[in-house]
């Protein structure tokens, strides 16, 4: 079952106890939500489906996951690549990574201040 924008979804908020940042949880939101559009059959894809519609709070999930397909097997992946490039290309990866991350935080003061309230809460969920 593939997760759709027509089923209900969690909202950064769900993702503030991990990420301890609105910008980081709307990032990690939005990377859940990608990972969730993933093959049935990826056990991650069925993780962050279940976490992006409520079923499971994310630490839940990840503590649910199979030893091989758990978070910290894929974080080592990721660490022998980051190992492997060069000063350059790492700088490059931080200064991009930085980008996103204010770019989360302009979509955030944006919504904000559509909504008419400058210092509020995005909401916990959407649709």
């Amino acid at each position: 079952m593939q997760f759709n924008e027509s089923q209900r979804e969690v909202g950064d908020a769900e993702f503030m106890g991990l990420a301890k940042d609105e910008a980081r949880a709307r990032m990690l939101r939005k990377m859940m939500k990608n990972l969730a559009q993933g093959d049935e059959r990826d056990p991650l894809a069925a993780m962050a489906r279940d976490v992006m519609s409520g079923r499971r709070g994310i630490r839940e999930a990840v503590d649910g996951l199979p030893r091989n397909e758990s978070l910290e097997v894929r974080f080592d992946t990721f660490q022998q690549r980051w190992d492997a490039m060069s000063e350059s290309e790492r700088l490059a990866a931080e200064r991009e990574s930085s980008q996103y991350l204010e770019e989360q935080r302009r979509e955030i003061r944006v919504e904000r201040e559509a909504a008419g309230h400058p210092g509020a809460v995005p909401p916990r969920h959407r649709g």
